[in-house]
């Protein structure tokens, strides 16, 4: 279980950052896909090393369903913010 609990701290402390650089970004290019970006940060820490930290704590297994929600809006964070980037340069 202490695996488990590092991998959901290796993500949050990972996507800590990329919630700064959607920080910085939305300073820089303030549009609707940089602001996504941040909530699906948001949402994927709460869902993916969230749900991590309560299975290595609590054991319940069924917990490990939620982690790859999580896991989908670390991704589309990570697209909204370079949609968000790219469209602002052009």
């Amino acid at each position: 279980m202490l695996v488990v609990y590092e991998t959901g701290i290796r993500y949050h402390l990972s996507h800590a950052l990329g919630l700064l650089a959607v920080a910085w970004a939305a300073s820089r290019w303030p549009n609707a896909w940089t602001g996504s970006a941040g909530w699906f940060f948001v949402v994927g820490i709460l869902l993916f090393s969230g749900s991590l930290y309560l299975l290595a704590l609590t054991g319940i297994r069924w917990l490990g369903a939620i982690t790859p929600i999580g896991g989908l809006c670390f991704i589309a964070g990570w697209v909204a913010l370079a949609v968000g980037a790219l469209r602002a340069g052009s």
